[in-house]
């Protein structure tokens, strides 16, 4: 059996804010870029409201979930996309930005599990968080 995880390079993005397909920083950084969108979720993570945008971060509470859109890049477009995303989100490699790109499971509408760039609250954000926690409970940005 040949092994189906897809490469860094052709992975899709989980996007549950500004990224989302009705939000700003889609228009800027992703519109003309996609193959596909659909809705997903991520479970073991809640949502905070952020100073304009919202954070990701682990939580292992039972029932815990953000919702989003699985975003497919086409390839031609990819490298740029990623190079963007991660100034956008500031994600620096030696995970000291505002959030940390990881690689996590998702779950599409249709109930397909799939693997996924996901931008979680990295250092700066979780000290803003300690002093400020602002947990958005439906876990959906559009419905803070």
């Amino acid at each position: 059996m040949s092994d189906q995880r897809p490469s860094d390079e052709s992975l899709p993005f989980f996007v549950y804010g500004t990224l989302r397909s009705d939000g700003h920083n889609h228009a800027v950084h992703l519109a003309g870029r996609c193959a596909d969108i659909r809705p997903a979720v991520l479970e073991g993570a809640a949502l905070h409201d952020g100073p304009g945008f919202p954070w990701a971060v682990p939580d292992p509470t039972p029932g815990r979930r953000i919702v989003g859109e699985l975003v497919t890049v086409r390839p031609g477009a990819y490298a740029g996309a990623l190079a963007d995303l991660d100034r956008l989100e500031e994600c620096r490699a030696d995970g000291t930005g505002l959030y940390v790109r990881q690689r996590r499971a998702v779950r599409t509408a249709a109930g397909e599990t799939r693997e996924a760039w996901v931008y979680l609250a990295g250092p700066t954000a979780e000290e803003e968080l300690r002093a400020r926690p602002a947990l958005i409970t439906s876990g959906d940005w559009a419905k803070r």
